[in-house]
């Protein structure tokens, strides 16, 4: 634990509180979660180990080897070929196995989107405040009787902070171009 707080008092304010807003997403994450869902994560690890897979190939030589030996010995198999209940086992344990895994992946999804979210709420603020600082730097210049005052078009376009909304119909327009004109979008 010690490690941990000389490694958070090492950061910059700005760091730690980024950090701590990260932490607080996690946790909140966590904390909503029910028990069923922390049931679901821990057998969904236990099933993406690799001890976990590489039992059922064990476990499936092992079930055919003993109903193939089992009339060698004078005992009839509890499962004599084609294996039907070594198949019918599998099906449930690869049903299983699917909808743990997709459950996880919703619970986690939820988390991604937050994510996502704040990724998108940290960016139009950092868009807003370059926009300020170009305003202000514009200002300083033409306040400024050491810097001769010329006219910056692109300056003012950049001062004014982008409308979210604005920029998202004119990307939903472009693709809806790219669809209809059949062209191949550009990569991102």
């Amino acid at each position: 634990m010690r490690e941990n707080d000389a490694r958070s008092q090492a950061l910059p304010d700005h760091v730690e509180s980024t950090v701590q807003a990260i932490a607080r997403l996690h946790q909140a994450h966590h904390l909503e979660a029910s028990f069923t869902d922390h049931l679901i994560d821990r057998l969904t690890s236990l099933v993406g180990t690799p001890a976990f897979l590489a039992s059922l190939p064990l476990i499936s030589v092992a079930w055919i080897g003993l109903n193939l030996l089992m009339p060698l010995s004078g005992y009839a198999p509890f499962d004599p070929p084609p294996f039907a209940w070594l198949v019918d086992l599998l099906t449930f344990v690869s049903v299983a196995m699917a909808s743990l895994i997709l459950t996880s992946q919703r619970r986690a999804d939820r988390l991604a989107n937050r994510r996502d979210q704040l990724n998108l709420e940290v960016s139009i603020m950092g868009e807003q405040k370059a926009a300020k600082i170009i305003s202000l730097l514009e200002e300083l210049r033409r306040d400024s009787p050491d810097v001769r005052d010329r006219a910056d078009h692109e300056a003012n376009a950049m001062s004014a902070p982008a409308e979210p909304q604005t920029v998202l119909d004119a990307l939903e327009a472009k693709h809806e171009q790219f669809i209809e004109s059949g062209e191949q979008q550009p990569a991102h």
